[in-house]
């Protein structure tokens, strides 16, 4: 007799049916009354199940105008904290609370302190500016948060007598630094993402598509960016690749899934994504996909609508940074 075969997949293991995930979620988001919000660097799914889509900056604008009582937040978990302390009284709710970000973790909050200190009994006179990805703790160290968005016009607003630390993108804020002409303490950080992008693959397919343009993050090296068409943040990216009529080949040096919203706007256009490569062996990689933004899933999406957690909650230091993000983001 043939025993019937048993399946030794436990639930989280067994692949869900994409579309069925999708009506589920439709009709949480009714029960639950939420808003799903997700960045540019989460899987296309997500991005077209999601009731705003954006870089760090439009969602956390986008956060204070959701009408509904409950976020989703699809990204990673300083966008969660970012989107609480903006909007307190509402739920902001996370598929996964593990999706970090090597950025935030590159200055701890107790490290920065102590920096600044030590700066400061060097008689330096200085405003702490902060790139977005921080945890909340680190924000309420900062004078300004920018995102790559809104960082030129915030660089503009610290005073020309004050010395300028910026935190904690290294390449950001060289880069900053260069179109501004404000010099910087730079704190020696950068995101594992755009740090691995090999100028050697990105000049071989330059040589492979000569008509093509360059879209660079300015996470990216200096080595990258000098060889850009374009340098900007994924806003920026998607502006210009929709004022181009004609059709364009592009070769996209920033998280893989951007290509995502690039070909919503302006499908005219190929794009190609530069490869990355691994520095243990060499080898070039997918290295160009975030590993913390791939945590979201639809799956955990539909899980935390259903099960309302996990959740980010207030924090005592939240209120300290509150001011300077809502300064720097919403005035």
């Amino acid at each position: 007799m043939q025993l019937p075969l048993v399946s030794t997949l436990t639930p989280a293991e067994i692949e869900e049916d994409p579309l069925e995930l999708m009506d589920e979620i439709d009709a949480l988001k009714k029960e639950r009354d939420a808003a799903i919000l997700a960045h540019f660097y989460v899987d296309g799914d997500l991005q077209d199940i999601a009731d705003f889509t954006g870089d760090s900056l439009k969602l956390a604008r986008d956060a204070t105008r959701v009408p509904n009582s409950t976020i989703v937040f699809c990204g990673v978990h300083f966008m969660g904290e970012s989107a609480k302390i903006l909007s307190p009284e509402k739920t902001v709710l996370m598929p996964d609370l593990q999706a970090g970000c090597s950025l935030a973790e590159s200055c701890p909050a107790d490290r920065l302190a102590s920096f600044q200190a030590e700066l400061r009994a060097k008689g330096h006179d200085f405003q702490t500016v902060a790139y977005i990805n921080t945890s909340a703790e680190v924000k309420s160290l900062c004078d300004w948060i920018v995102t790559s968005g809104n960082a030129r016009e915030i660089i503009d607003r610290v005073p020309a007598d004050k010395e300028i630390l910026f935190v904690p993108d290294q390449h950001l804020g060289r880069y900053l630094s260069s179109v501004t002409g404000r010099p910087m303490i730079l704190w020696p950080g950068s995101c594992m993402v755009h740090e691995v992008f090999s100028i050697q693959d990105l000049l071989r397919a330059k040589r492979n598509h000569p008509e093509s343009l360059v879209l660079a993050h300015p996470e990216c090296p200096a080595n990258i960016l000098e060889i850009a068409d374009v340098i900007g943040g994924t806003e920026k990216m998607r502006k210009y690749v929709a004022s181009l009529p004609e059709k364009k080949t592009f070769l996209v040096a920033t998280e893989a899934n951007m290509i995502h919203p690039l070909m919503k706007i302006a499908p005219q256009h190929e794009y190609i994504p530069v490869p990355g490569i691994m520095t243990s062996t060499g080898e070039t990689c997918a290295c160009n996909r975030c590993p913390h933004m791939a945590r979201n899933t639809l799956q955990k999406v539909r899980d935390c609508l259903k099960h309302r957690k996990p959740e980010i909650v207030w924090q005592p230091y939240f209120s300290h940074a509150q001011d300077v993000l809502k300064r720097s983001l919403l005035e």
